[in-house]
């Protein structure tokens, strides 16, 4: 392990679920300390902790909401007072309801309110608290979904806070330069427990041939597809800052139906 890579810290915010839980696991494989950061999912959160030590660095597990303010300043203070520093921020917490388009009478204000809070307010908020404790250079990484720029999605407040986050990201980046760079991750569907508990098995099912259909790779992303670029983006040497970048397995480009095989 590089003794100076030993020193980098990395937060990730919804450290509990699929790919919160696989990026943290990967910074701390390139050896990155960790803090996991986690609402509900203790017990997953403490798992991930000890996944991450096994690789030989610190790993903490924070609890804390991040769509508020204090519990922002909360996991950011966490990670200060246990390495000094921050280097890499993924905000990778995020909520939806399931609730198809065409039913436009089952949403409620509130249900944007709460949807909002976590996944656009909650970016800036931690952004904000982390970029205090990020010296020299710093990467922040907000992992969105191509439901912000399709208009297709879980529901429409899901649609609508990745539609903000994206912009929130180009927004920051402007902000935050030249020491601190702010990219997202679009990603399509994800395999895992998070839309199999959501859609139920069925639909899932059904949801995931027809994604496979569609994408030019003739597949889904899992969860660590979304971390290595995530990691990427983090690169301490790169120039690239204010990019919404798919990984989608080419789902959005689509798949030429005409091209012989």
């Amino acid at each position: 392990m590089n003794s100076s890579q030993a020193q980098k810290v990395a937060v990730v915010t919804g450290g509990a679920g699929d790919v919160g839980a696989a990026t943290a696991q990967l910074f701390a494989s390139r050896g990155y300390h960790v803090l996991v950061n986690y609402n509900r999912s203790k017990k997953r959160a403490e798992e991930v902790v000890e996944i991450c030590k096994s690789f030989g660095v610190a790993s903490i597990a924070v609890g804390a909401d991040v769509s508020s303010d204090l519990g922002c300043q909360e996991v950011a203070n966490a990670a200060r007072d246990a390495w000094g520093r921050i280097d890499v921020l993924v905000n990778s917490a995020g909520v939806t309801q399931f609730i198809p388009l065409t039913q436009l009478d089952d949403v409620e204000a509130e249900d944007f309110l709460k949807i909002y809070s976590v996944n656009a307010v909650g970016p800036f908020l931690m952004s904000r608290a982390v970029s205090k404790f990020m010296k020299e250079r710093g990467s922040i990484v907000n992992i969105s979904s191509i439901a912000g720029e399709t208009g297709r999605g879980s529901s429409y407040p899901y649609v609508l806070s990745k539609s903000a986050l994206n912009i929130l990201t180009v927004s920051l980046a402007r902000s935050l330069a030249p020491n601190i760079r702010v990219n997202a991750v679009m990603p399509g569907m994800i395999e895992g427990k998070w839309m199999l508990d959501g859609l139920g098995e069925d639909s899932y099912n059904r949801v995931k041939k027809d994604f496979i259909n569609l994408a030019a790779r003739e597949k889904i992303c899992k969860p660590e597809d979304i971390a290595k670029a995530a990691f990427w983006l983090s690169d301490p040497d790169s120039v690239v800052t204010g990019q919404v970048i798919k990984v989608d397995a080419g789902f959005t480009l689509g798949r030429d139906r005409n091209q012989s095989r």
